[in-house]
């Protein structure tokens, strides 16, 4: 039986290959999505391709909608965003290169969505802590990164002293 990791209230995985080069993971992301903060993968490439529905991606500001059957690569340090805008789920098999730690960070992320309860937003500081830790797996590119990381790196350590991951 594969895990399923939610990642949002809308977005899931399904782990259907893990291995050090590679990780293989099904993604789903619910109907009417927005885009997600933009960030970037340092040292990591993705490649998705649309199982169904359709996706709307973002990649160093240039705007893609992604229907079944369409593929999208996603070279390492691209600043990039994903989402479901549609009526309908969509689906796409989504690979990691090399896995690094993103099961890891799937797995964390997870488990503070979970525990966020039905609302499944976990907050500034939970979020953080991860941030902060999986610092070589993703990183926030909302400004730039001189300022980013020294925020992240505090709230990392104000979750740290809280009894939190991070």
């Amino acid at each position: 039986m594969a895990d399923t990791l939610k990642l949002t209230p809308t977005e899931s995985v399904i782990i259907r290959r893990s291995e050090p080069d590679l990780l293989e993971v099904e993604g789903i992301w619910g109907p009417g999505g927005s885009p997600p903060p933009k960030h970037f993968h340092p040292d990591q490439d993705e490649h998705f391709e649309v199982i169904i529905g359709v996706l709307r991606a973002k990649v160093d500001g240039t705007e893609h909608e992604l229907r079944q059957g369409d593929a999208l690569d996603i070279p390492r340090g691209a600043v990039h965003q994903m989402w479901n805008p549609g009526e309908v789920e969509a689906r796409a098999s989504w690979q990691t290169r090399p896995a690094g730690r993103t099961e890891e960070w799937f797995r964390a992320v997870d488990a503070i969505t979970r525990e966020a309860g039905e609302e499944g937003r976990p907050g500034p500081l939970a979020f953080g802590g991860l941030l902060s830790e999986f610092d070589d797996v993703f990183r926030l590119a909302v400004a730039p990164q001189p300022l980013v990381r020294p925020l992240v790196g505090a709230l990392g350590a104000i979750a740290r002293a809280r009894g939190r991951r991070g």
